[in-house]
């Protein structure tokens, strides 16, 4: 069986991808076979082949497994706006069971699969759903990025009390800054004594895509390299 983490954020724009690497590469590091997935992805690029997110293609590529790339990122929108918008503009609705479906064809065949959500914990995948119930179908624990600037206490803590209230279950949270501006030391230790889950990565502030490092920085529980099922 296989254990899964999906990746959430406490905003869009703050380094999602870049920590879905780095718990891709460092599960791989264990030993691992890994498969990443992007359910949904807006923002695409239209090619000979279909749809192509320049992150889903990421997640995939770093991925140790070979496999097709709608099982990695079912949707793949063209407008870059927010995903049930690009759905409803292309004339489709965005179906949990087909995703559901992707997600158990990557646990049938890796130890771990990490899976990237979209923009912030609330955002509509439907008119009824929102990734809570993504999550929700799946079964799978949450992990928080919380990108570090101006605000990201009040973001951190209404994101995760969300998460807890919406039913799912938080296990951790990364703190990455994307302001090299930013003093960020001060808002950690505020999130380390409030949050109730353990820090599980305190990423440095890269200018370029460096995964093997930030995957240097990601220091887990031994439950988190164990297939647990889910």
């Amino acid at each position: 069986m296989s254990s899964s983490y999906f990746i959430t954020g406490t905003d869009t724009e703050i380094g999602k991808t870049w920590c879905t690497l780095a718990l891709i590469q460092y599960f791989k590091n264990q030993g691992l076979r890994v498969a990443g997935m992007k359910p949904i992805a807006s923002g695409c690029d239209c090619t000979k082949a279909g749809f192509r997110n320049s992150d889903a293609k990421q997640i995939l590529e770093f991925s140790n497994l070979n496999v097709p790339y709608d099982w990695s990122n079912p949707y793949a929108f063209e407008p870059p706006i927010a995903p049930h918008l690009a759905a409803d503009q292309v004339g489709k609705v965005i179906d949990l069971e087909k995703i559901i479906d992707k997600y158990h064809r990557l646990t049938a065949l890796a130890d771990v699969v990490v899976i990237e959500g979209v923009g912030g914990w609330r955002v509509p995948i439907n008119t009824t759903q929102s990734l809570k119930d993504l999550v929700l179908a799946m079964n799978v624990p949450v992990i928080l990025v919380v990108g570090l600037r101006l605000g990201c206490i009040n973001h951190a803590l209404l994101s995760a009390e969300t998460i807890v209230n919406d039913g799912c279950q938080l296990v951790g949270w990364m703190a990455n800054p994307i302001d090299p501006h930013f003093n960020a030391q001060g808002s950690i230790d505020t999130l380390l004594k409030l949050l109730k889950v353990p820090l599980l990565a305190q990423l440095p502030y890269l200018p370029s895509q460096q995964i093997s490092k930030l995957a240097d920085a990601i220091v887990l529980h031994v439950e988190f390299i164990s297939p647990l099922g889910g």
